[in-house]
C-alpha cells in the first residue's frame, strides 16, 4: 500500500518558487522588461525543453544562467513556472484566447501532458469559440504540426462543413500540409469538381506572378503550377468527374495533369470498362444525416382496420395517426 501526499507536495514546491535564495537561472520575458527566477534541476527535470537549453547557456559571474523569452507574457510564463513546480494551472479566470496562447507557449516548452490537457479543454468546453476563431486557430495548428487532437477535431467539422475553410476570407492562406490533409478525406462532403476548382485557386494565390487569364499562360506558367501543386493534384478523384465537368474544369489545365492520367480520363470516358494505368481514387463518400421530410397529406377516413396504401409511404388508423415507413 502507498501513502500518496500530492497536495502538500505541491504546496511545499509552489513555496520553493517564491523562495529566491537558491535560484540559479533567470528567465527574461515581455521584451526582457519581466524577469522569474528558477532552479536549474527542477526546469531540467520538468522539461526537456529547458534540459537542453541550460546545457548550452553559460553562467554569468554570479553563477547565474539567464534565459531570454522576450515574446512571452509575464502572465503566460507565471501559469508555466506553477504548472512546473506545482502542476497546478487554474483556469477558472482567464478567458479562451489566453487558454489557446498558453497551450502554443506549453508546447514550444515541450510540457506534452499540459498541451494535450489545454487541447481537450478547449474542445470539451470552448466549442463556440473554437468554431468562432476557425482560421486563425486551424492555421496555427498546422504551423506547429504538434496539436493532433485539435487537428483531428477541425478536420471532422472541414468534411461535413467545408465551406468553413474554402469560403472564408483568408482561405489562400492556408499551408500546403492542411490543404493534403484535407484533401486526404474520403468523406470531404463537397463535390469533386468545386475541390478542384478551391485547389486551383488556391495553387494561383501562392503564385502571384501567374496571368488571370489561363488561355494567356506559357508553357513555364503551367509548370509553376504543376509543381506548386505537386503533392494535391494526386488526391483529386478525376475518375468521379462528369465528362462535362473534366471538359469544362480539367481541360484549361491540362498541361499541369501528368500524361498518362489524362490519356487514362479520356479513355475511362470513351471506354470505362477498360482498365487503366492511373490509380483510381474511391468516390468520396456522402453523409447521411437527416431523415426524409415528412409530407403534409390531407386526411381521409379509413375503416378501424389498418390499411396499407400501396402508394403510400404511412400506415393509417381511424384515429388519423401516420405511423411512416421509409423504404
Amino acid at each position: 500500500m502507498s501513502l500518496k501526499f500530492f497536495d502538500k507536495l505541491s504546496q511545499n514546491f509552489i513555496e520553493l518558487l517564491n523562495d529566491k535564495d537558491d535560484c540559479n537561472v533567470i528567465i527574461e520575458v515581455e521584451n526582457k522588461e519581466k524577469s522569474f527566477a528558477a532552479h536549474s534541476n527542477i526546469l531540467k527535470y520538468r522539461s526537456s525543453y529547458f534540459r537542453m537549453e541550460l546545457e548550452n547557456i553559460q553562467p554569468n559571474e554570479n553563477n547565474i544562467k539567464v534565459i531570454s523569452k522576450s515574446s512571452i507574457s509575464a502572465q503566460i510564463f507565471d501559469f508555466i513556472l506553477k504548472y512546473i513546480y506545482g502542476g497546478i494551472v487554474n483556469l477558472e479566470y482567464v478567458d479562451t484566447r489566453f487558454i489557446f496562447d498558453l497551450m502554443l507557449t506549453v508546447n514550444e516548452f515541450e510540457l506534452e501532458e499540459l498541451t494535450y490537457k489545454l487541447e481537450t479543454h478547449l474542445i470539451e468546453t470552448k466549442t463556440s469559440w473554437l468554431k468562432t476563431h476557425f482560421s486563425l486557430v486551424y492555421r496555427t495548428i498546422f504551423d506547429r504540426q504538434s496539436f493532433k487532437t485539435l487537428e483531428n477535431y477541425y478536420n471532422d467539422i472541414i468534411v461535413k462543413h467545408p465551406n468553413l475553410i474554402f469560403d472564408s476570407s483568408d482561405f489562400t492562406s492556408l499551408q500546403e500540409s492542411a490543404m493534403v490533409s484535407i484533401l486526404k478525406r474520403d468523406d470531404l462532403q463537397m463535390k469533386e469538381v468545386k475541390i478542384w476548382d478551391y485547389v486551383i485557386k488556391w495553387g494561383i494565390s501562392q503564385k502571384p506572378i501567374l496571368p488571370k487569364n489561363v488561355e494567356e499562360w506559357t508553357k513555364e506558367n503551367f509548370i509553376t503550377l504543376k509543381t506548386t501543386l505537386r503533392q494535391c493534384l494526386p488526391l483529386i478523384r478525376y475518375f468521379h468527374l462528369s465528362s462535362y465537368e473534366v471538359l469544362d474544369k480539367i481541360k484549361p489545365y491540362k498541361k499541369i495533369i501528368d500524361k498518362q492520367l489524362w490519356e487514362d480520363i479520356n479513355q475511362h470516358f470513351l471506354a470505362p470498362e477498360r482498365p487503366v494505368k492511373s490509380i483510381i481514387l474511391p468516390a468520396r463518400t456522402v453523409l447521411v444525416t437527416d431523415l426524409p421530410p415528412r409530407t403534409n397529406k390531407p386526411k381521409k377516413n379509413y375503416s378501424s382496420k389498418k390499411t396499407y396504401g400501396k402508394k403510400k409511404n404511412y400506415i393509417a388508423d381511424k384515429a388519423g395517426v401516420n405511423f411512416w415507413l421509409f423504404p
